[in-house]
């Protein structure tokens, strides 16, 4: 056996190799394919929608009027507009359709609004989340 032959030879360099890289893409495959499976992929998609919306309080006759300034269409069932502690309500501002840039709701509270805070909330789709995604104090 010649020693110097061994440390010279590459012929089973090429299988090793081959041999690491299969293994590297399947276990890049099952890490992929058990995060969908176990359902972390879906809370990835839940993210909220970007978006702005302005506030007009008419003090005089207790309306506001909340108007979609700009950023991502989201539909109006996943939308609710809130106030204050109580969320007393005469007309609740209800958008319809596609709320996208100029769509606007008009409500009017049951009280002056003497501070509260009105909030425009956004809800997933299965309900398994929600955030406000604007929000603003009423004039005292």
């Amino acid at each position: 056996m010649n020693i110097k032959q061994l440390f010279t030879d590459d012929r089973a360099v090429s299988p090793v190799i081959g041999v690491i890289l299969m293994v590297a893409i399947t276990v890049i495959l099952a890490a992929v394919i058990g995060t969908f499976v176990l359902g972390l992929g879906d809370s990835v998609q839940q993210s909220s929608p970007s978006a702005s919306f302005d506030f007009e309080f008419d003090t005089s006759n207790d309306n506001v009027t909340v108007t979609h300034e700009g950023g991502d269409s989201i539909p109006s069932a996943q939308l609710n507009v809130t106030k204050g502690n109580g969320d007393n309500w005469t007309n609740r501002p209800e958008f319809t359709g596609e709320v996208n840039a100029g769509s606007s709701a008009t409500g009017t509270s049951d009280s002056a609004w003497a501070g509260e805070t009105v909030r425009v909330i956004w809800t997933s789709n299965d309900g398994s989340s929600s955030q406000t995604i604007a929000s603003r104090d009423a004039p005292n």
